[in-house]
């Protein structure tokens, strides 16, 4: 039926964003992409529908031989959590190393929650107006502060901010590739260092916020902080 199709289209345009630069599926490059997007997020109900397609599409063009074997298993109860001080040293290794454009997409997901899919919608306008409208996503002040002078010294004035050395917007796998990067020098764990890790670390945050402010407004804020280990219990 229609929808059947139009979720066909959908995802056969999800791989073509997927694919490295050159657009060529290798052996390995579905593989590759299941962990991407796993990473990413998306649920193994979700993948698993994504490399049915995937598998179609190259059985359609004669090359079984580029098909992914097997199906996800259902995901664990318990996912890796991203610390605060890993978090840090993360910008800390991005930082020192001079990979500025890693430095900001690390600090993006974790303050702002966008999803992977999402990063060619950090454009210069939107971050002259500080938000991307379709997303209702505001950026922190000293994040688009950061993205508007790494704009003016790149010469970034229209479209997306994060682009490959070719100029194109950076997608899933790029984006992903270039936060595991600082896996071993920032002694972050792999599992950890990814886009999912980070976006669940800012929900995390918003969700310690909105308790303190709760807090506030009932007049329980030390128990709060106390909790927190902001501020000591009293003898």
């Amino acid at each position: 039926g229609h929808d059947t199709l139009a979720t066909y289209r959908r995802n056969v345009h999800a791989l073509y964003d997927g694919l490295p630069e050159d657009k060529t599926v290798r052996p390995g490059t579905l593989a590759r992409w299941q962990r991407t997007l796993l990473e990413g997020g998306y649920s193994p109900r979700t993948v698993n529908v994504r490399m049915s397609v995937a598998n179609s599409l190259m059985a359609f063009l004669g090359r079984r031989d580029l098909q992914l074997v097997g199906q996800l298993e259902p995901e664990p109860a318990v996912r890796p959590e991203l610390t605060r001080a890993e978090y840090l040293r993360l910008l800390t290794t991005a930082r020192t190393q001079g990979r500025e454009r890693t430095y900001l997409l690390v600090k993006l997901f974790a303050t702002t929650g966008i999803g992977v899919q999402d990063v060619p919608l950090v454009t210069a306008e939107a971050v002259r107006t500080g938000a991307i409208s379709e997303l209702d996503i505001r950026f922190p002040a000293f994040l688009r502060g950061e993205l508007l002078d790494y704009c003016r010294r790149n010469g970034v004035e229209h479209g997306p901010v994060f682009v490959t050395r070719n100029g194109r917007p950076m997608y899933r796998t790029a984006v992903f590739d270039a936060i595991q990067r600082l896996s071993r020098d920032a002694c972050v764990p792999e599992e950890k260092c990814n886009p999912r890790c980070l976006r669940k670390l800012c929900r995390a945050t918003q969700a310690d916020i909105e308790r303190i402010l709760t807090a506030l407004d009932s007049g329980d804020y030390g128990r709060i902080l106390r909790a927190k280990g902001i501020v000591k219990a009293e003898d």
